[in-house]
């Protein structure tokens, strides 16, 4: 018979594992980790001996349970070539039962009779030992068996579970010829495997309803008939305990069923009061053994003594969740004060009992430990993810875990995750991020380290399938010692013996992987440990799965207000300014500052703050910024620019928060600003405020002020006007703008802030780089819940020896002797090779000034990094640039400024405007800019 070709692939991945050759990627992790074990183990594809023992429970729980189930199987398949396997928890096989009974005749002994051994370490790879080692439904096709006379078959193989204890009681598994794979026989074994799951329960059930029998008929001095009991006990409902002391009552009584012995303790309930709790065993009609647990209550008079109010008043207890195999009194009275029928005598006549729960010591563990696990599980809600730091939410995953569910946690993301990014491959570019255990020597790859895994290892198998993967047994895990065999030596050294791994899946997205391992309990790892930390991950991943996702929109609104706020300063000699910016904890906010040259050697100095954080708060901050740049191009004075940025923020919120408040649109909400302009030839500093703090004023001698300037309400309400505050900046001075997040704190007071800032500040002569650092190191909050800008601007003086100036009555007579002056200054200054150029651009200044405005009329050069021509006159009206026509008569004079001049513009005064223009000193190679340079006399329109 040729080949199936499905099975072409398996068949040469089995020659080629059995060669030597490496076939990760051809057959099924499961498969291939499988035959690894059982190489390691010694098997022989043609020598696989199975064991035969005769050492079987026929008549045990699990095959009365599976019986009548294994009979409906029998009959479905009647006809058909299939073999129904029933296992114990060993892999011996309990019973056989055929579709076809005449093909019985044709099989050997180890595929008929019951009794012969199927687990992993005698067989090898076949679906019996490989259910018990992987712990679910498994299929093994044809060259997918180890052993050679396996290689027709197929078969399928699912574990049935003791569903209160978890634990594998057995296998079901059918086997059938290669060529009758069908995928709907994993939904029928699935089905019978939870068919007698169920009748498995039921069986326990029917064990606890007779210990509750015998625990009845003792109690009334009868015999125990057994038959099931037709009442429950209920005299702790009618003692007036509420639910709550119900349900403390309960926790104690399983802790003493899973203990299995004879005890009396005590039990606090709230108010004081005390309960004794007394342990007895019992033992059913049909031999079944167990532990009785009643509550000895106090005298009627005592158990009153408890205010009916503090009982109204207690919150009611959590509901149990898991599995209630305990049989426990049911109903309740609330504050009843009559004892019930049965129950010990009137008050006063000595303590009332009533039974709290009766179960087997076996039960009473489960239930423990069910509770212990929701208690796991409910305090790690809590206490995982309450940063939203990526490393810092996994490592709280693995102190969660450490010691309660395992001793050691490691935890392994992709360098993306840890970015904010979602991982393009979470197999590749992992990193070790946390390693958390009991102790801190075992040796495991160090935090930080990466990690490259082998396709073998069950991590990566788990990273592959999205699912927790079990290895019980670490030193029969042939995947896990592959990655790093000295390293896996060396942790079993220390006691490492078990493992589970988890991948951190949320949303879809797997994120990384968490490894538990077990040292210090000797036994393995099991389904129920597997499903609590899958559990527990599943948990902690939503949780880092949001700090990816905020640290990822952290960093992008980080790199917008990056990009939007000023990267270093224009060159300019009226300040030296330094600066600092600190984004909060919380998130990036709006606060931002500039530096912007005005004409005439002037510069604006400009702190703002949008309120609010985030992507919107930033987007903000740069439209803002913006908009002040804009605004202060125009030369306008500080308060003109807070009116037109006031008006820009009611129009913004305008838009963006419609006209219907309840649209859910975000507007701005507001905005603060501080904007100066200091004059380095007159020394003077005009300021306004919009809501801002205002700055602090460091004079050349260390005294510090606070100058008490018209606060103006924030941006975006409108309806009032700013104010301009001028005061006169000695050489030397010191201007700190800030914005609120530097003093304002919800842990500092205000005052002593203030206070601090003060004492930092008063240095006189320091520069302001220094100041920066100073301001920061001794004034910042460790934590700061506000964004932080700084800046500090040192101010200097222009020479008066680099100022000249000419008054002029309205004559144009007297043009001439300005042009003289002009000359003469501009030598004094070495800049003759300016005179063409300045000449002709004052001379139509001048004459513009004549003949359009009002006198007096004021000539004033400034020799600074440029030179700079003003002429100011007391009539408001400004000149426009355009271009004259070859009929016209005028226009062409601003067209002559602007092509002899790298800026100009008009700036108007209290009394008046100044038109200025800019000249180079140096052309653009660094060598001073020859007469006539900007000028190109083809563009002058012909007169």
């Amino acid at each position: 018979m040729g080949l199936r070709a499905e099975d072409v692939g398996p068949v040469l991945a089995r020659e080629q594992f059995f060669g030597g050759e490496p076939v990760e990627g051809a057959v099924r992790g499961p498969i291939l980790e499988s035959w690894q074990r059982s190489r390691s183990l010694g098997l022989s594809p043609d020598g696989c001996e199975l064991p035969f023992t005769d050492d079987l429970d026929l008549q045990g729980r699990l095959v009365r349970a599976a019986g009548p189930v294994l009979d409906r199987l029998e009959a479905r398949f009647a006809g058909r070539n299939m073999n129904i396997s029933l296992a114990d928890g060993r892999g011996a096989v309990l019973q056989r039962r055929f579709g076809d009974p005449s093909s019985v005749r044709r099989l050997a002994p180890i595929q008929s009779v019951p009794g012969f051994v199927f687990a992993e370490k005698f067989a090898g790879t076949n679906g019996i030992g490989l259910a018990l080692a992987e712990r679910h439904l498994i299929n093994v096709y044809g060259a997918e068996h180890f052993a050679e006379r396996s290689q027709s078959n197929a078969c399928a193989a699912i574990p049935v579970r003791d569903l209160l204890s978890g634990r594998i009681e057995g296998v079901l598994c059918f086997g059938y010829p290669r060529a009758e794979a069908d995928a709907a026989l994993n939904v029928v074994i699935h089905r019978a495997a939870d068919a007698i799951e169920r009748r498995l329960l039921e069986q326990s059930s029917a064990r606890e309803r007779a210990l509750l029998q015998a625990y009845l008929a003792a109690r009334r001095g009868l015999p125990d008939s057994g038959a099931p009991p037709n009442e429950q006990p209920d005299e702790l409902a009618a003692s007036g305990l509420d639910r709550r002391d119900q349900m403390i009552l309960k926790e104690k009584a399983g802790e003493l069923l899973a203990s299995a012995q004879r005890a009396a303790v005590q039990v606090s309930l709230p108010g004081g009061r005390r309960i004794t709790l007394l342990s007895r065993p019992v033992t059913s009609a049909s031999g079944v053994e167990g532990i009785a647990v009643e509550a000895v209550l106090p005298s009627r008079q005592q158990r009153l003594a408890v205010p009916a109010e503090e009982r109204d008043a207690a919150p009611a207890a959590p509901a149990r969740h898991g599995p209630a195999p305990l049989i426990a009194p049911h109903g309740h009275r609330a504050g009843a004060t009559e004892p019930a029928p049965g129950a010990a005598g009137p008050a006063g006549a000595g303590p009332a009992g009533g039974l709290v729960l009766v179960g087997e010591p076996g039960v009473g563990q489960y239930a423990v430990a069910a509770r212990r696990r929701l208690e796991l599980l409910s305090e790690a809600s809590a206490r995982i993810g309450t940063t939203l730091d990526v490393a810092r939410t996994a490592r709280e995953l693995a102190e969660m875990a450490v010691p309660r569910l395992a001793d050691y946690v490691t935890i392994d993301l992709p360098e993306a995750v840890l970015r904010g990014e979602e991982p393009a491959d979470p197999r590749k570019d992992l990193h070790r991020t946390v390693v958390h255990g009991i102790r801190d020597d075992c040796p495991f790859y160090p935090a930080g380290e990466p990690v490259h895994l082998r396709p073998v290892t069950p991590q990566l198998r788990s990273l592959t399938s999205g699912e927790a993967v079990l290895e019980p047994e670490l030193r029969a895990a042939p995947g896990w010692i592959a990655q790093n065999p000295l390293r896996a030596r060396r942790l079993l050294d220390h006691g490492v013996h078990s493992l589970i791994t988890v991948p951190l899946l949320a949303r879809g997205i797997v994120l990384g992987i968490a490894s538990f391992y077990r040292a210090r309990d000797p036994a393995p790892f099991g389904d129920d440990d597997r499903s609590l930390a899958r559990e527990l991950t599943t948990r902690a991943a939503i949780c880092v799965d949001n700090a990816r996702r905020y640290t990822r929109e952290h960093t992008m609104v980080l790199a917008l207000q990056h990009s939007l706020l000023p990267h270093g300063f224009p060159e300019q000699t009226a300040v030296e300014v330094a600066h600092r910016y600190l984004p909060a904890e919380s998130g990036v906010g709006g606060d931002w500052f500039d530096v912007i040259p005005l004409s005439s050697t002037r510069v604006a100095l400009v702190v703002g703050d949008v309120v609010g954080h985030g992507l919107h708060a930033a987007a903000t901050m740069g439209r803002l910024r913006t908009a002040a740049r804009n605004f202060a191009e125009l030369d306008m004075p500080p308060d003109e620019v807070l009116t037109h940025l006031d008006n820009l923020v009611g129009r913004l919120d305008r838009e963006e928060g419609g006209d219907d408040p309840a649209d859910g649109a975000t507007g701005i909400i507001g905005a603060t600003c501080l904007y100066a302009v200091y004059d380095p030839t007159s020394q003077q500093c005009a300021l306004a405020r919009a809501g801002h703090p205002p700055p602090a004023l460091v004079g050349p001698d260390g005294t510090v002020t606070f100058p008490d300037l018209p606060a103006g309400q924030p941006l975006g309400l409108g309806g009032l006007p700013f104010e301009t505050t001028e005061f006169s900046l000695p050489e030397g001075s010191q201007l700190v703008l800030y914005t609120d997040g530097l003093l304002t704190d919800r842990d500092r007071d205000f005052d002593v802030t203030l206070e601090q800032l003060r004492r930092v500040l008063a240095h006189p002569g320091r520069p302001p780089e220094e100041t920066c650092r100073a301001v920061m190191r001794a004034v910042v909050p460790e934590h700061p819940s506000d964004d932080i800008a700084l800046l500090v601007a040192r101010t200097h003086a222009l020479d008066p020896q680099r100022i000249a100036t000419w008054d002029l009555p309205t004559d144009p007579a007297l043009v001439s002797t300005v042009r003289a002056g002009v000359t003469r200054r501009l030598a004094e200054w070495g800049l003759e090779e300016l005179d063409f150029s300045v000449e002709l651009l004052l001379s139509e200044l001048v004459t513009n000034a004549i003949r359009y405005g009002t006198g007096p009329i004021q000539v004033r050069l400034l020799h600074d990094r440029a030179l700079t021509c003003e002429v100011s006159d007391t009539s408001s009206t400004a000149p426009h640039l355009r271009r004259a026509a070859t009929t016209d008569e005028g226009g062409r004079g601003l067209f002559l400024v602007a092509q002899l001049s790298r800026a100009w513009g008009t700036r108007y005064t209290a009394t008046g405007k100044v038109i200025w223009a800019e000249c180079a000193l140096e052309a653009p190679g660094g060598k001073p800019a020859p007469a006539g340079a900007l000028l190109d006399f083809d563009d002058i329109p012909a007169i």
